[in-house]
């Protein structure tokens, strides 16, 4: 279908970039791609030019498709570069507030193990696909994005709206204007999902949580719009064991279990916390990376009462992201904002949060390290501190 092109991804070492290579190779283009660093998504690109310099690089005679990490880089953006992807199969595309990578994960595994035989561009790693990227012949099953309005510009068979919630606020003045997004999209699309007219799925799920159980809900829906039964579903989708940095276990020690897990918005802050009670029966401890000085400064109360959920939250300081830093916003919003039943703590950095948080956590305890930042890198140094 790609055959003849030859293809240069600017940012191909991120989540996004590197899937659309992975699958544009199989469809028979020519790819290559610059980044800054090499990242563990390059791992599933063997054999293909990849070029790290500290600026971007585009080889004369290549097409660029480009992250929109680099809006100053002359080519086809990310987004355009999808919807042509989209394009070319019939598709289901999944977006929404929160939910969408394990729906999207959910949605794909239940097809290849099903032998539909799908391909796949999920925005994080599904362990039981073998990555974040797939390539086979049936349904093109896509994690969409709101976050810079660029899911309109997707036309699949098949659209899933997990759940419309304020989120990105450099992107959008309000919850009426993303409401007006999706319902824009949606309008463009024959069968339409939405999350919300779903009761939770009745089914016991390898993933913990009730927000696991509506993702489940909305993928059974868009499965049977994609022509498999529930009956067949269930049992398969009832084995899939998560994306990653999604309630991802990252160890044990002295009775001391560490879960890692993408949650940055209030509402799955406090969904995973409430997942973490579901699990364990001791007390839950949380490391917070906030991420964005534009969300910590529009929901840091709401942070704040999320984590007061848990029995004791430490606050690093903000990951900025793409984000030059606002005089007076900082991860100290969030602390000034939980309540008092809640052990407080701040720590500048994740190094110095992860020794907090293990001097604090004792047999029984569940620790989450949570955030959309680099808090991930936590879980092995609270491990260590337990030792």
């Amino acid at each position: 279908m790609l055959e003849g092109r030859r293809l240069w991804f600017v940012g191909i070492g991120g989540a996004g970039l590197s899937s659309y290579a992975f699958l544009s190779r199989a469809w028979g283009a020519e790819v290559g791609g610059w980044d800054r660093v090499q990242t563990p998504y390059l791992r599933r690109l063997d054999g293909v030019r990849v070029e790290i310099a500290p600026e971007p690089v585009v080889p004369e005679g290549w097409e660029a498709v480009v992250s929109s990490a680099y809006p100053g880089v002359t080519g086809t953006s990310r987004a355009e570069f999808l919807a042509e992807l989209v394009s070319l199969r019939p598709s289901i595309v999944v977006a929404g507030a929160h939910g969408k990578t394990t729906t999207t994960g959910m949605i794909a595994f239940t097809l290849a193990e099903l032998g539909r035989d799908p391909a796949w561009l999920i925005g994080g790693e599904i362990a039981q696909l073998g990555g974040n990227a797939g390539a086979g012949e049936g349904w093109l099953v896509v994690e969409g994005d709101e976050s810079d309005r660029t899911v309109e510009q997707l036309r699949p068979e098949i659209a899933v709206v997990t759940n419309v919630e304020l989120d990105h606020h450099s992107t959008f003045s309000s919850a009426a204007e993303l409401e007006e997004l999706f319902a824009r999209w949606v309008a463009n699309v024959p069968h339409v999902v939405r999350g919300w007219e779903h009761e939770p799925a009745a089914l016991e799920l390898a993933v913990p949580g009730e927000h696991n159980r509506r993702n489940a809900a909305a993928a059974l829906a868009a499965l049977e719009l994609a022509g498999v039964p529930r009956a067949e579903a269930e049992p398969v989708l009832a084995r899939f064991r998560g994306a990653g940095r999604r309630y991802e276990v990252v160890g044990e020690r002295n009775g001391v279990t560490v879960v890692d897990d993408y949650a940055h918005h209030p509402s799955e802050i406090e969904a995973t916390v409430a997942a973490a009670r579901e699990r364990m029966n001791g007390r839950v401890l949380v490391l917070f990376q906030p991420h964005l000085y534009s969300r910590t400064r529009h929901l840091g109360r709401e942070l704040g009462a999320a984590l007061s959920t848990a029995d004791a939250a430490c606050v690093t300081e903000i990951y900025r992201a793409r984000e030059e830093p606002v005089e007076g916003v900082s991860g100290k919003l969030v602390v000034d904002a939980l309540g008092p039943g809640v052990r407080a703590g701040w720590a500048p950095t994740v190094e110095d949060g992860a020794r907090l948080v293990a001097s604090w956590a004792r047999p029984g305890d569940l620790v989450l390290t949570v955030g959309a930042g680099d808090v991930e890198r936590a879980g092995t140094m609270i491990l260590e501190s337990l030792r």
